[in-house]
């Protein structure tokens, strides 16, 4: 089978990058077999026979292959279906090599690996960041700019990441959950609640990863006046694990590791997020903070989630922090409020009739500066008129907005879900993601589920620049794009009613057959997959063209008489 090809060698280049050196078919094989692939040295050599040719992987003589720099790109992008199962698992291979001894301060920890070019500047801020005890320990490993090598001034720093605690929860033989990336607002340097979340499971990106943007974070803000965000994560314990999980804490305090935010008691909500009756929340410090102090100040820092294993003795303090942050009150009653609710409830008001033109939509809205509308509303026009078919609509509205502000409003593609489920066509949005559309065929790059995330993922990847839609105006590359699923039973009904759609000016990328992978992403089992295009597209194009945009993805309602059809 194809598909189960392309996993073997997806695997096979994970090994190869892991290593980082030349390996023989021999040892690929045995990891393979770690990994449940029962595949002998000739089977092995021939998939490395089509890596080559494909220029992933490159004979060494008669030592083996290793990875090269194309390979690594495609590692990034490739089976995105795998590479969304592949990033929680990720974490829990680390947090089981995970060996740092509470007592001795030996063993291993898991770092975030982080490049930059060397400044004493940003070093300064980066120290200060740790001196204020945002951090999860002050512990690090850096290399000499000097003996970087090829780059003469780069520097790389690891950082303990908080996925270390999960790993030593574990090793204490406490069960332990990782559910939520995201981050902490604090106020007057008190932790509040979680004001983002990304889940572990169902994306391509390190849930952290996608809070790493200068937009996002305000470390700085926290240590100048005590206000602003700051990454962290949550986890789940059993309630009766508490006490000894408070003891490892304390242990761990010792010798210079923490980053304790709150340890909730069993049942209590924990900075906005709800926990079960016989679990525990607990909520620890971002280990990325200090380096997103940096990127805040406009440096250029290459930050690399949970990279690898570093032995703790190799590691040196850089100072001895006096903690800024107090701890956490009671809980307020603030929750998080996560995407799905909000969108659910405007999917139930979505009464938009294809065949009349009349109806409520769903809209995003976004804010430009006014001297910048008319550029701005330019390369709208251009997007429109040169791939309609990369917008979810043809239609749009400009509105007024804040002051100094003008707004536009494009249509929501949680809209066609809207409009399946008045046909009692059940229709779940399932994936935001970033569609690569050079090559023969489209593939999703990026995908980030809704269910369980605080953000719409287009935002996310509009905050980090990962699109190029003006580039896939001409050839090909990045736009917004989202996947829906229907029940397979109803595909013959849905393509009739998506047919109407887009008569109506709608944009349907592709509906997939049953159990089909759709562009590389993979649906459930007796369901259909569809693709459209993101609402956002025309304004991530704006966005690339170096003008100031506030997006407020699936925002409100709109009566689609009210807005102008391009």
């Amino acid at each position: 089978m194809p598909q189960e090809t392309d996993r073997k060698m997806m695997e096979i280049l994970r090994i190869l990058a892991d290593r980082s050196k030349v390996l023989g078919a021999k040892t690929i094989a045995e990891e393979l077999r770690k990994k449940g692939y029962d595949l002998g040295e000739r089977a092995v050599r021939y998939h490395m026979r089509i890596l080559d040719e494909k220029g992933f992987t490159e004979r060494i003589g008669y030592s083996g292959r290793r990875i090269t720099q194309e390979g690594i790109k495609e590692l990034g992008k490739g089976l995105i279906y795998d590479q969304v199962d592949f990033i929680f698992s990720k974490f829990e291979d680390m947090m089981y090599h995970t060996t740092l001894n509470p007592k001795t301060g030996l063993g291993k920890v898991i770092v975030n690996t982080s490049t930059f070019d060397y400044d004493e500047k940003l070093m300064k801020i980066i120290k200060n960041s740790f001196n204020h005890g945002i951090a999860v320990s002050p512990f690090i490993k850096t290399t000499d700019p000097s003996s970087s090598g090829k780059y003469e001034n780069q520097m790389e720093m690891d950082t303990i990441c908080g996925t270390t605690i999960d790993g030593m929860l574990l090793k204490a033989g406490i069960p332990v959950i990782p559910r939520y990336g995201g981050l902490v607002e604090i106020k007057n340097n008190v932790p509040t609640s979680f004001t983002e979340l990304i889940a572990y499971k169902k994306t391509s990106m390190t849930p952290l990863e996608a809070f790493t943007d200068q937009e996002m974070t305000s470390v700085l803000g926290v240590i100048k006046e005590g206000n602003g965000n700051i990454p962290a994560n949550f986890r789940l314990i059993p309630a009766n694990a508490r006490e000894e999980s408070i003891k490892l804490f304390d242990d761990l305090q010792k010798i210079g590791v923490s980053g304790l935010l709150k340890i909730g008691k069993a049942g209590e909500p924990v900075l906005g997020i709800p926990v079960d009756t016989d679990m525990v929340g607990i909520a620890v410090i971002g280990g990325i903070s200090p380096l997103c102090a940096a990127k805040e100040a406009g440096y250029e820092v290459n930050i690399r989630m949970a990279e690898s294993t570093v032995e703790f003795s190799e590691m040196k303090s850089v100072t001895t922090p006096t903690n800024l942050l107090k701890n956490a009150g009671p809980e307020k009653g603030k929750k998080v409020k996560f995407l799905l609710s909000k969108a659910w409830n405007l999917i139930h008001k979505v009464d938009f009739d294809p065949e009349g033109h009349e109806g409520n939509v769903i809209v995003n809205v976004s804010y430009l500066n006014k001297e910048d509308f008319e550029e701005g509303l330019n390369i709208f026009d251009q997007v429109m008129t040169s791939r309609p078919e990369y917008c979810t609509s043809r239609y749009f509205q400009i509105l007024p907005g804040p002051e100094g502000k003008k707004g536009l409003a494009t249509v929501c593609s949680l809209t066609i879900d809207g409009i399946l489920t008045k046909q009692g066509i059940a229709s779940t949005p399932q994936y935001g993601g970033i569609l690569e559309t050079e090559g023969k065929s489209p593939r999703f790059i990026e995908l980030t589920a809704y269910n369980g995330s605080s953000l719409d993922p287009h935002e996310i990847y509009l905050s980090k620049g990962l699109t190029s839609v003006v580039d896939s105006l001409k050839n090909g590359g990045r736009i917004l794009a989202s996947i829906k699923e229907i029940p397979y039973v109803a595909r013959p009904e849905a393509l009739d009613v998506l047919e109407e759609v887009k008569d109506a000016g709608f944009s349907i990328l592709k509906i997939g057959k049953p159990s089909e992978l759709i562009y590389n992403a993979k649906v459930e089992r007796y369901h259909a997959g569809i693709v459209a295009p993101g609402g956002l597209n025309p304004i991530a194009a704006i966005k690339e063209a170096g003008i100031n945009v506030q997006t407020k993805a699936v925002e409100t309602l709109m009566d689609i008489s009210q807005m102008e059809e391009f």
